[in-house]
């Protein structure tokens, strides 16, 4: 992945972990479980954003390399196999 790309990524994960960290605030504040779950729900959108935006550059290097097509599958495979676990 290019360091232009991991730094993007870099920079998601980092306001995810202040979304969470602001979550756990909340919940020692004893905030209202409804405003919880929403921030919840908008951090797993942030991961969900984040790991579609790694798909997308595993793609871009896969047609940058001109990799052989036994290559591609096994990365593909590979990525499918990480994201199954994930969820």
């Amino acid at each position: 992945m290019a360091s232009q790309s991991r730094k993007q990524i870099a920079d998601r994960m980092a306001r995810i972990h202040g979304h969470v960290h602001g979550i756990m605030e909340m919940v020692e504040d004893g905030r209202p479980y409804s405003e919880i779950v929403q921030q919840i729900a908008a951090v797993k959108s942030g991961l969900d954003s984040t790991v579609q935006a790694i798909v997308e550059e595993l793609v871009k290097e896969c047609v940058s390399k001109k990799s052989t097509r036994q290559n591609i599958s096994k990365s593909i495979l590979e990525l499918k196999d990480v994201i199954a676990r994930s969820r």
